[in-house]
């Protein structure tokens, strides 16, 4: 298999068959990963939740990231990135399949279960594919290159909610009143069939997610090895642990937090519409509008980045904007504290791919286990949404978005002063 030296080695190669195969990898894991954003409301109707369990939707399938991550490196160094990516693809399939008995038993924990295994199939393929984008070419213009796949990630985001959402949401305003008033047995049987929406379109995706493992396989994808870099040497000497690396440590740090806030605003503005009076037909379109905004974000990254804007003000920038918004959603009402909600997408667009770089960022050797270590940092939309929804039901839905305040306070550090650290 043809290999890639590290971006320092300044390679000719041509690299785009590589990153269009990875660019549609980040179309489905955006697909999968927001449909989320319809499942909270949909599976708090079908299976009678409260506020804080339907966020366990959030909590099942990015928790498997921090679980699954230093694994998946393990995976991938016993297997080679191509192999691995295959085996996350494989995985997700499995899951996608799990919502079957999930669906015909309408079991919450079942339905969990299986946004646990997709989760894991996704840390595999997240493990391989972001520092596989990082040293594809010059690592001053990776940000720009992670932008390019975060508009194939976020398009497919945006198109999720709303293809999924007339699906899975359609008539739920008249069922949810409907039900008010009928017997406990014309009650269960009206939410089995609501549960059983889920069962055509998944068994499609996990039907697409085995064609896309056949097009990795028969593909020609080069492997990725750092093994033989000078910096990769000189880290090792230098480095006993990759702990040691504080512009890691903190970034893992940041990235847990920006990963928490993300999902916050693409996940709970539809449960934020409803809190301000719309249906449950008109909120399951409202995380596409967090997912546009993080498109216009991407298109003017990969515009800026790195020849107008470096990837470090790119960072300062968007925490500035994120506290800006924030606070906007915080003191205003109805549709306006919505769209200033919506606008967090345009914010946290350029984070993501500005974090990643500066937190590999002379890494050498470690790289592979640095990148399971960011990877890791995903649980964040495990564990804030979780704290969200508790929040929520214990203030309101809008006091408890002072949550995301303190996360864009340590990503502005991090831009500021916490990537450039050299030791402890």
């Amino acid at each position: 298999m043809q290999t890639v030296a590290p971006a320092q080695s300044k390679t000719k190669q041509n690299y785009a068959l590589p990153l269009a195969i990875i660019g549609v990898l980040f179309f489905l894991f955006g697909f999968i990963t927001w449909t989320n954003s319809v499942l909270i409301p949909y599976l708090k109707l079908a299976c009678e939740l409260n506020t804080s369990e339907s966020y366990l939707v959030t909590f099942a399938f990015y928790i498997s990231y921090f679980v699954m991550a230093l694994p998946s490196g393990w995976v991938l160094q016993k297997t080679g990135f191509k192999k691995g990516m295959i085996l996350g693809l494989l995985v997700m399939c499995i899951g996608m399949l799990v919502f079957i008995p999930a669906a015909l038993t309408r079991t919450y924990s079942v339905f969990l279960l299986g946004l646990f295994i997709v989760g894991s199939g996704l840390a595999v393929l997240q493990t391989a594919s972001n520092p596989y984008i990082t040293v594809l070419g010059p690592i001053e213009s990776a940000a720009q290159r992670i932008s390019i796949m975060g508009i194939c990630n976020k398009l497919a985001g945006t198109l999720s909610p709303l293809l999924l959402g007339s699906i899975f949401m359609k008539d739920t305003d008249k069922l949810e009143a409907q039900i008010k008033t009928m017997s406990d047995v014309a009650k269960a049987a009206q939410l089995d069939e609501l549960a059983q929406r889920v069962i055509l379109p998944y068994s499609i995706m996990a039907a697409a997610l085995i064609g896309l493992a056949m097009m990795v396989y028969f593909s020609h994808l080069p492997e990725v090895n750092q093994a033989d870099d000078n910096e990769s040497k000189e880290a090792a000497n230098t480095h006993s642990s990759v702990l040691s690396f504080p512009n890691l440590v903190l970034g893992f740090i940041a990235l847990f937090l920006y990963v928490g806030v993300e999902v916050i605003a693409g996940d709970t503005i539809p449960g934020y519409g409803q809190f301000w009076g719309y249906n449950l037909s008109e909120v399951s379109k409202f995380a596409s509008y967090t997912l546009s905004g993080m498109v216009i974000g991407y298109v003017a990254g990969i515009i800026l980045i790195p020849k107008y804007l470096p990837q470090t003000k790119a960072l300062v920038i968007s925490a500035v904007l994120g506290l800006i918004l924030t606070l906007g959603v915080l003191f205003t009402k109805g549709d306006t504290s919505i769209y200033l909600l919506a606008g967090l997408g345009l914010a946290n667009a350029l984070v993501w791919p500005a974090i990643w770089p500066l937190a590999l960022n002379k890494l050498g050797s470690f790289t592979a286990l640095g990148s399971s270590i960011l990877v890791m940092g995903i649980a964040g939309g495990a564990l804030l949404p979780l704290l969200y929804g508790l929040l929520a039901d214990k203030l309101n839905a809008q006091q408890a978005y002072w949550l995301v305040i303190p996360c864009y306070l340590f990503i502005l550090y991090y831009a500021l002063a916490g990537h450039k650290k050299k030791s402890w």
